[in-house]
């Protein structure tokens, strides 16, 4: 890895090096977001492991109450970062280094899913925290007794796009209602998109008349008041966003033009297709109703994906934001899926 960054420090120094500027932004990022990382990175644990390994030695010859706490605690640091290391090997797609919007939805209107869909919100929020990332509520639209109807989450940092879009599909809850007085068994569901934020999005020209905006009012008239939430809607595909955590009314507007580009270049880019005019429009509701996970709080508890089989009894925890486990598992069956179908391909040549 030194050698590598002697090699490209020299690449740099060239006269002609800026010639070519695509080829030397390619380096620049090679340098900052690859070489240099891993570097600080290994240097870090290898210190930390040092630390360890002095620290052993001298309870060896004494026991030591605090110096044993403080070493478990170096020891379960360096595991965790060497586990998100494993992980990050597996991001292997280009939109995998970059930030993501995460919306979820209740998957009717009752006190049940809203509250489950908060609960996933939670899940994510603390996540995020683990992770470092910055967390921004772009919408949440309140349940009628509990909970959230929806909510979109955008989280700025590299690679969250290459975690989180495991999460996209049908999350299940099983458990006793908390609203139901006959404290019955419940099953709810909430729906996860998770889609990539992406810098080319920011070109997009959407015409305004492809554009429905509405914004709060009463009897017909927008007013001055603390309502100043926006909703846009393209009209050809249907894509609808909504933006209320801003200050001002034209904040919340320039956001959700922000948001509707991404989702709408997610869409091209699903689609192979260049120009927006030539999306294809698609129902609202494109994730299935079949759960890809299902978290069971009662009788037993339990947290499955269905996709890997992977599963936990740790059902506590995985509120809490301890998902890497489905999210390491997953990113493994894509992988091997990808390899296989590379495999085929070059046998059938």
């Amino acid at each position: 890895m030194s050698a590598r960054i002697q090699y490209l420090d020299q690449v740099i120094g060239q006269a002609n090096f800026w010639k070519n500027p695509a080829l030397g932004y390619q380096i620049l990022q090679e340098i900052e977001y690859s070489i240099f990382y891993k570097h600080q990175k290994y240097q870090r644990w290898y210190s930390i492991l040092e630390d360890i390994k002095a620290a052993v030695e001298l309870l060896e010859a004494s026991a030591d109450e605090q110096l044993l706490q403080e070493t478990q605690t170096n020891l379960n640091q360096l595991q965790q970062e060497l586990e998100t290391a494993e992980i990050r090997q597996l991001l292997t797609d280009p939109n995998d280094r970059k930030g993501s919007l995460v919306t979820i939805t209740a998957e009717v209107s009752d006190a049940n899913a809203q509250d489950w869909a908060y609960i996933l919100l939670r899940m994510y929020y603390r996540w995020a925290e683990r992770h470092n990332y910055l967390l921004y509520v772009v919408e949440e639209s309140c349940g009628d007794v509990a909970g959230i109807k929806s909510a979109t989450l955008e989280f700025t940092g590299r690679y969250a796009y290459g975690y989180l879009k495991s999460e996209t599909g049908t999350h299940q809850l099983q458990r006793i209602s908390p609203f139901d007085v006959n404290s019955k068994l419940h099953p709810s569901l909430a729906k996860v998109e998770v889609i990539p934020i992406s810098e080319e999005s920011v070109e997009l020209e959407i015409p305004e008349k492809d554009l429905q905006i509405t914004k709060w009012c009463w009897n017909g008239q927008n007013i001055n008041s603390s309502e100043i939430w926006v909703r846009l809607v393209h009209i050809s595909t249907g894509i609808t966003v909504f933006c209320d955590q801003q200050r001002s009314r034209m904040e919340n507007k320039q956001k959700a033009l922000v948001i509707l580009k991404i989702k709408l270049w997610a869409l091209m880019q699903a689609q192979s297709v260049q120009q927006l005019a030539a999306i294809q429009p698609q129902p609202i509701n494109t994730l299935s109703n079949k759960p890809i996970q299902e978290y069971i709080l009662h009788p037993d508890k339990n947290v499955k994906d269905f996709r890997t089989e992977v599963a936990t009894t740790s059902v506590a925890e995985v509120l809490n934001g301890e998902i890497d486990l489905f999210i390491k598992a997953y990113l493994q069956q894509q992988n091997q899926t990808v390899g296989v179908s590379k495999e085929v391909f070059n046998n059938s040549q």
